[in-house]
């Protein structure tokens, strides 16, 4: 693009334009300058060529020996085309001045706007740094604004397009507007290229800085004679650390990559990392167990009282680890409710063997990524939470707690309880893979212990593959004990007192266990004996200036609304007198065994159905199917005929804020809707587990166990239980079992013939029950 009042030289070698630069220089010189439309077309027509161009005048020509020619141009004056005229070998043009004869004075207005842009100009010189400093002098020197404005307008680096725009705009005023415009918007461009070239070149200089003294720091290491003496390490610790050749083959290459890559490259870092991983790992260290059986069982019985099933099992597994020398790592899972000792067990399984423990929670954890690690592709990528407990543990055969493993959830990011099971699994563990490892790691010398508090949250595949154990409630007497032998000795000396000098009466704890706790395990007891502690320190701290202070404490059970406050709870809570349209059902829930009272009332209606106390769905078909029960024995129940006409039923499970469900209520509620609809009341000592079918058949249920504890801790003597159950009644502790009277039935006839209290009514369904006194024969 060519400017008026402008000399620059140009090289012709297209033949047309040859042309018509020879004929203007054997004519008066001068020659018509129009830039194309396409800058790709070759040859262009008249039609693709723009109508404002420059007259010029040609002061010098000289041909090149490569068929072109050097042109040294003048711009004129500024032309527009009134039409264009083809000839042979070039194009000529008719044309007029476009514009008219310069101004006698410019405004100032218009000489402020110069200023302007030639300040906009020289900004421009200075960022662009491929024009001379020098231009601003000769523009400013210029005769005229027209001169400077063109003078500026030739000098810009923009499109063809804009150039085009600012020949054609008229001089001076709506030229050197747009110069403004064009300027300003040019600057910006250019102050952000310099500022991300500045940033650009700090980066790279301090890349350098930090290589060269990486290099330095290598020279004076080869100097000293510790060449590479970091990476030196690493190759002799894969040499001494005994690690099976797969690992060893995998962690030379990783350091022969480590001699190549720069250490300020990010795969340098992600490579380092994964070598100090697999180093950190435990691949032979090993402790050696303590295969005694005495020793073990002395152990067990100092950290932990009663839990002599836990017990008998690690003794066999001792004995026959001492026997056989090892043995592939069983999966122990011990489900009971909170605060009956599981995770302590643990710790206390550890030191009976002389092994290192270590433990890890699973509660919350949602993310398959957790068990099986991350791939090293990702930022931040480490290994899974089972290597993690590994590294920690620093052998390979510790003592591994998966705490809560009922707890664990799923979603998007996949299923940690499938990732478990090549964990758990006695014939996959030998090669379990880590996504961040990628080598096989060796898990069968694990002594794997997990912990639940509700089996059926395991999934079913999970619990195939552990060894279920399970802790019931403790019963008072067994409270008592573990208080006095271990929470009450411990909170004591936990808050600075001697447990010698603390007297405390012998219903003291019995008062606690049953006004301010209820419940299996004995995590609430230890803290009401934590408060008891705090509030003897607090007392034994303000009578330490006092002379007649006692020189022991006492606790009495006359204290303990002082120490504790109201007690919560009152052991006469639980009515066991005859109701009627009140039975009591059994429970198993994830905090152990519990006794509801299951309440159904009549009122006069149109035979609808409601169930309150937020019921579970498993429990309102129980419901529907006992009252589906109760209208087919209408007939031998002395029941109205059409009693489902004209009465309305509620069903009614107190503590409504609590979800309640279970396959383990529907004789419980059958025989509530049968005392009910015939006034009879039930017997307030007698409770009842088990599920009814429509024919009134009775179904076995699941945890008798912690049921049977739950009803001899609040005074039940008598338990109604399915016939099929009856073989569990050996897992009952003892005392549990000599405490109560068992009655198997079959039938939901044989459930009313023990729940009624009338003893005409039941003479009435005897027949061929079996008595109480029959079955214990």
């Amino acid at each position: 693009m060519f400017f008026p009042h402008v000399v620059m030289p140009l090289v012709v070698g297209r033949p047309a334009s040859l042309g018509a630069v020879s004929a203007a220089a054997a004519g008066d010189g001068r020659i018509l300058l129009v830039s194309q439309r396409d800058a790709d077309v070759q040859e262009p027509n008249a039609a693709q060529l723009h109508r404002v161009g420059v007259v010029a005048r040609i002061t010098q020509f000289a041909p090149l020996g490569n068929g072109s020619s050097r042109v040294l141009l003048e711009g004129l004056y500024r032309a527009r085309v009134t039409r264009f005229i083809s000839q042979s070998a070039h194009l000529s043009a008719v044309v007029s001045p476009a514009e008219g004869p310069p101004p006698q004075d410019e405004p100032a207005e218009l000489q402020a706007l110069a200023r302007s842009v030639i300040a906009s100009f020289d900004e421009y010189v200075g960022l662009q740094r491929r024009i001379p400093p020098e231009i601003v002098s000769l523009i400013q020197a210029a005769d005229g604004l027209s001169r400077q404005a063109y003078g500026m307008a030739a000098h810009l680096a923009v499109r063809q397009e804009t150039r085009q725009q600012l020949l054609e705009a008229e001089p001076p005023t709506d030229l050197l507007r747009m110069l403004g415009e064009v300027l300003s918007a040019e600057n910006d461009l250019l102050r952000l290229e310099r500022k991300i070239d500045e940033d650009v070149r700090g980066s790279l200089f301090q890349n350098q800085r930090e290589f060269y003294l990486q290099e330095q720091l290598k020279a004076i290491h080869r100097e000293l004679g510790h060449d590479d003496d970091d990476l030196t390490d690493l190759e002799a610790q894969v040499e001494t650390r005994g690690l099976p050749e797969p690992v060893k083959a995998r962690l030379s290459r990783e350091i022969r990559k480590l001699r190549k890559t720069s250490p300020l490259h990010p795969e340098h870092t992600v490579s380092r990392n994964f070598v100090d991983w697999v180093l950190a790992l435990p691949w032979t260290e090993r402790t050696d167990d303590v295969l005694d059986v005495s020793h073990a069982r002395r152990v067990l019985d100092e950290d932990h009282y009663g839990l002599d099933e836990v017990k008998d099992r690690l003794l066999d597994h001792v004995g026959a680890l001492a026997l056989a020398g090892r043995l592939e790592g069983p999966i122990l899972c011990l489900v009971g409710p909170p605060g009956v000792g599981k995770t302590s067990l643990g710790r206390s399984i550890a030191r009976a063997m002389g092994r290192k423990f270590v433990r890890m929670s699973l509660g919350g954890v949602r993310d398959e990524a957790e068990i099986r690690g991350h791939r090293r592709t990702y930022i931040g990528s480490m290994p899974g939470r089972v290597l993690q407990a590994m590294r920690r543990a620093e052998v390979v055969n510790p003592v591994m707690l998966l705490d809560e493993i009922d707890k664990m959830g799923n979603d998007h990011r996949g299923d940690p309880a499938s990732a478990l099971l090549e964990v758990l699994d006695p014939e996959q563990n030998k090669a379990f893979t880590d996504h961040y490892l990628e080598v096989d790691y060796d898990l069968s010398q694990v002594l794997f212990v997990t912990t639940a508090n509700y089996l059926p949250q395991i999934p079913e595949p999970l619990r195939d593959r552990l060894e279920i154990i399970r802790l019931t409630g403790y019963l008072d007497q067994e409270k008592i004990a573990i208080a006095r032998q271990y929470l009450v000795p411990r909170q004591l000396r936990a808050h600075g007192l001697q447990p010698a000098d603390i007297r405390w009466d012998d219903d003291v704890l019995p008062a606690i266990i049953h006004g301010y706790t209820r419940e299996a395990g004995v995590r609430d007891l230890e803290r009401r004996i934590a408060r008891v502690a705090r509030k003897l320190a607090r007392r034994r701290v303000e009578l330490a200036g006092a002379t007649d202070a006692a020189a022991t404490d006492a606790v009495t059970s006359a204290d303990l609304k002082d120490l504790l406050g109201t007690a919560p709870h009152d052991p006469s809570d639980l009515v066991l007198e005859d109701r009627v349209g009140v039975a009591n059902g059994l429970a198993y829930t994830s905090v152990g065994g519990e006794v509801l009272e299951i309440e159904v009332s009549t009122v006069p209606g149109r035979g609808r159905l409601q169930l309150t106390g937020t019921l579970g769905d498993v429990m309102k078909e129980s419901a529907n199917a006992a009252l589906s029960y109760a209208r087919a024995r209408a007939e031998p129940l002395r029941l109205e005929r059409d009693f489902h006409k004209t009465r309305d039923l509620h069903i009614h499970i107190p503590a409504g804020a609590t979800p309640k469900d279970g396959p383990s209520a529907g004789i419980a509620i059958a025989a509530a809707i049968v005392s009910a609809l015939t006034g009879v009341p039930l017997r307030g000592d007698v409770a009842m587990t088990g599920e009814i079918t429509l024919r009134g058949r009775v179904l076995p249920i699941g945890g008798l166990k912690e049921k049977a504890v739950a009803a001899f801790r609040t005074g039940v003597r008598h338990v109604v239980i399915p016939w099929q159950n009856a073989r569990d009644l050996s897992d009952i502790p003892v005392e549990v079992r000599d405490g109560l009277q068992f009655h198997p039935v079959r039938t939901m006839d044989e459930v009313l013939t023990v729940a009624l209290a009338v003893p005409r009514v039941a003479e009435r369904y005897a027949g061929d029950a079996p008595t109480a006194a029959a079955l214990a024969q």
